[in-house]
């Protein structure tokens, strides 16, 4: 039988790794935002060659710009950028999305079974301070405690139990 020290501690480390997922989940969630959005915004460039755009130039600060191809330079990993058409762009966004949505899907399992663990846990011991209250002792003919109650009389137990 654990003890409450290491009870304790698994509990905290399931603690932790709940809320490591939870992040994680919350990270992911963004991320597909970010992408929707992303995606639904390349929507305004189709026929917009030539238009007046206003394009990040970095965090919050943007810059006017002339639109003079609807072609897109679009990072594939590792600084390379490949020119890519609107709907071929889209469709990218929209694998990465779904890849996303797997990841949180798979996330989401992990934080489930997580919880059925502990709530596991959380059974085990209940029913264990169940049987521990419920459990009947022996005593000695001069003990004037009744089955059941929590025994003062200093008596060893003397049932199979213990």
């Amino acid at each position: 039988m654990e003890n409450e020290q290491e009870l304790l501690y698994r509990f905290s480390m399931f603690e932790k790794q709940i809320g490591e997922l939870q992040q994680q989940i919350e990270a992911v969630e963004r991320a597909i935002v970010d992408l929707s959005s992303l995606n639904f915004g390349l929507d305004d460039l189709v026929g917009s060659k030539g238009k007046e755009i206003f394009a990040p130039f970095g965090k919050g600060i943007f810059v006017k710009a002339k639109l003079v191809s609807e072609e897109l330079n679009v990072d594939v990993g590792n600084g390379n950028l490949v020119k890519k058409s609107i709907p071929e762009t889209k469709e990218l966004l929209s694998e990465q999305i779904k890849k996303l949505q797997q990841v949180k899907e798979e996330l989401e399992t992990n934080l489930n079974e997580l919880g059925e663990e502990v709530t596991g846990m959380m059974n085990n011991l209940q029913e264990r301070q169940s049987e521990e209250n419920n459990h009947k002792h022996k005593h000695s003919k001069n003990c004037k405690c009744k089955d059941g109650e929590k025994c003062n009389c200093g008596d060893e137990c003397e049932c199979e139990e213990n």
